[in-house]
């Protein structure tokens, strides 16, 4: 598809990285279940692993009916180029993996999803990385965390669990001031809701696995590049501005300009990673996306009746959600996510961690499982699952207390949910 930027969202999320089949003229993007792909001959081989030309070597580095899908989100966020991989949380190593090395650091927000707490401060040790949790909120205190070592700032649009809003306009401001790339998970917005990009984001991964796919199929990443920084100004990121030996001493800025980060996260990353997304689960995530614009209306309506309702019930000590005129981030819902504030935010019950468990145990409709983003709206007691590896000072910070618990709205009747939170409150709190 050509010219995409002329289109708008709803014809992008049809469109976009996709075509009729040339071979069969099948209209829907094909599953390309398949390892290899035959050459033309031993010049046009050459070529493809010069990078010389664009086309298809391996599985495990690209594949037709996953490159759709990564040129179609890559589309609806406005970028120069997009990979998709495994999962969310290897979307988050694909995107440090250019960047980092021995002793490099990132600096994330506090606000983020349990799993990605844990990945940061235990899991990347191993590589010889590190990262330092702040407060985004404090700006003074995200520069002070800034050193000569820092490669990249981490922060999710809407924070999961408690739907914090990032107001990623003056985290962007901070980045561009030190020079270094800002990586925004937009999962829980989508780029319905928001484009990072456009609010000065470096890179923008997603876990496909949730709102995009959204029917909870499948288990997928990508991560989008803006094409914009400038890897070769500070001499911090050689493996994009110098001579790779991984790759036969191709400086990938040099010769791919905007394009360096997304070839250099093929031709290495998944080549070595093995970060691969099969291309049935792409398949999953293409036609769960063409109705993506559809589906967050409908869970920002319902999540905004559901809030407010609970706001007013005299069992909930407090809801989150930044939708809310009460919320401390309502203004930023104008600026940063201007069609809604997401489906997803906590609420506190009278009772503590006793009655959050019996709420949990006596919701019908709401299904209790370690996801969100589904069309079914999910629920979950975070402090005792997703955030359960974290310290009680880490739970606070993240929004994931012992008394708190997470909704993510799906797009059910609104009036039946609402039924189902009165009648497990009333079980909660007898």
């Amino acid at each position: 598809m050509t010219q995409a930027s002329k289109y708008g969202f709803d014809t992008l999320q049809i469109h976009a990285g996709a075509k009729p089949d040339p071979a069969t003229g099948a209209r829907q993007v094909p599953i390309y279940q398949t390892t290899a792909y035959a050459f033309k001959d031993a010049e046009h081989a050459a070529r493809l692993f010069n990078l010389q030309e664009v086309g298809y070597i391996y599985s495990r580095l690209t594949n037709p009916t996953v490159s759709a899908l990564a040129d179609r989100v890559c589309a609806l966020e406005g970028g120069a180029g997009a990979i998709c991989c495994s999962s969310g949380h290897a979307a988050q190593i694909m995107a440090l993996f250019p960047l980092m090395g021995p002793g490099c650091n990132v600096v994330a927000s506090t606000r983020l999803y349990g799993g990605t707490i844990t990945q940061f401060s235990q899991t990347i040790k191993r590589f010889g990385w590190s990262a330092k949790f702040v407060d985004f909120d404090d700006l003074e205190a995200l520069e002070a965390a800034i050193d000569d070592n820092t490669r990249a700032i981490f922060c999710e649009t809407i924070a999961n669990p408690g739907g914090y809003i990032t107001d990623l306009d003056a985290i962007a401001a901070v980045a561009n001031k030190v020079g270094l790339p800002l990586i925004v998970d937009n999962t829980t917005a989508t780029p319905y809701l928001c484009n990072p990009i456009a609010h000065g984001a470096t890179l923008v991964v997603h876990s496909a696995t949730k709102y995009l796919t959204g029917n909870g199929t499948v288990t997928g990443g990508v991560v989008v590049d803006s094409g914009t920084f400038d890897w070769s100004a500070s001499g911090k990121f050689p493996s994009l501005s110098e001579p790779e030996p991984a790759y036969h001493g191709l400086n990938f800025h040099a010769a791919l300009g905007g394009m360096a980060f997304t070839f250099h996260s093929i031709a290495i990353g998944l080549r070595d990673l093995g970060m691969t997304m099969n291309p049935q689960g792409a398949h999953y995530t293409l036609m769960g996306v063409e109705t993506l614009s559809l589906r967050m209306e409908r869970h920002v309506a319902n999540a905004k009746r559901v809030a407010a309702w609970l706001e007013n019930d005299p069992r909930v000590e407090f809801v989150t959600y930044a939708g809310l005129p009460s919320s401390p981030y309502y203004n930023r819902v104008e600026k940063i996510c201007p069609k809604g504030a997401g489906a997803l935010f906590t609420f506190a019950i009278k009772g503590g961690y006793e009655a959050c468990v019996k709420f949990v145990d006596g919701l019908d409709l709401f299904s209790h499982v370690a996801n969100l983003g589904d069309a079914r709206s999910l629920v979950i007691h975070s402090a005792s699952t997703t955030h359960r590896q974290l310290n009680a000072e880490q739970q606070k910070a993240a929004g994931a207390e012992p008394n708190v618990v997470r909704l993510s709205i799906g797009i059910e009747d609104a009036n039946d949910l609402i039924a189902d939170l009165d009648q497990a409150l009333a079980k909660a709190t007898a």
